[in-house]
């Protein structure tokens, strides 16, 4: 199957010079967060296939406004073309007035959650987030470092992909490379990435 992962940064590419043709075969789209409600939009409506998202930590408007369309996997695991895709929005941070900053053990119990969902359904197949698992891929100041108890999902149930966001490209300087962990594969799905699973 051939998914569109995308987030964090809109694509001139998918956006402004879209053909049908360059994402011929494409049957899913994953978002990892932080991209506009328009820009989902248009991808739903041009392609018509399941859009998935997680809300990023500049989506607050979501809360009120979500994308038509579109179908929100923040802790929760819904199914998408027979994939079972479990998925938390939002990014490390202390700030009350964000609703999408989170810390560790704040993240811990939304995981918690999420993981009674996954022993339910047999497991998961896609691991979907904004901010990536600590030091899988995650920046090195506090706001950009990923999530501890990210691993312990993916140790438990082995997805075949974690697809996170939050580090855009112009970070790549400062990020630590993705390590693998067990079969699981991390992808920065920042801008777009095509990938067969």
């Amino acid at each position: 199957m051939r998914l569109l992962l995308i987030s964090d940064e809109e694509s001139p590419y998918l956006w402004d010079c879209y053909r049908p043709e360059n994402l011929a075969g494409v049957e899913l789209i994953l978002s990892a967060g932080d991209l506009k409600t328009a820009y989902l939009e248009f991808l739903c409506t041009m392609l018509p296939v399941p859009l998935v998202y997680v809300p990023g930590n500049h989506d607050a408007r979501f809360i009120n406004a979500p994308p038509g369309g579109c179908t929100c996997a923040d802790g929760a695991l819904v199914t998408a073309c027979g994939l079972r895709i479990a998925g938390l929005g939002g990014c490390m941070g202390t700030d009350p007035s964000q609703p999408y900053q989170y810390t560790e053990e704040a993240m811990a119990k939304r995981l918690a959650k999420l993981d009674k969902a996954a022993r339910r359904a047999g497991g998961a197949d896609i691991f979907l987030t904004h901010a990536p698992a600590l030091g899988r891929g995650d920046g090195c100041d506090p706001f950009h470092k990923g999530f501890e108890c990210f691993h312990g999902f993916i140790a438990r149930h082995r997805p075949r992909l974690h697809v996170y966001g939050h580090q855009h490209k112009r970070y790549a300087a400062r990020q630590k490379p993705p390590q693998p962990l067990g079969g699981t594969v991390a992808v920065n799905a920042c801008g777009y990435k095509i990938v067969e699973i």
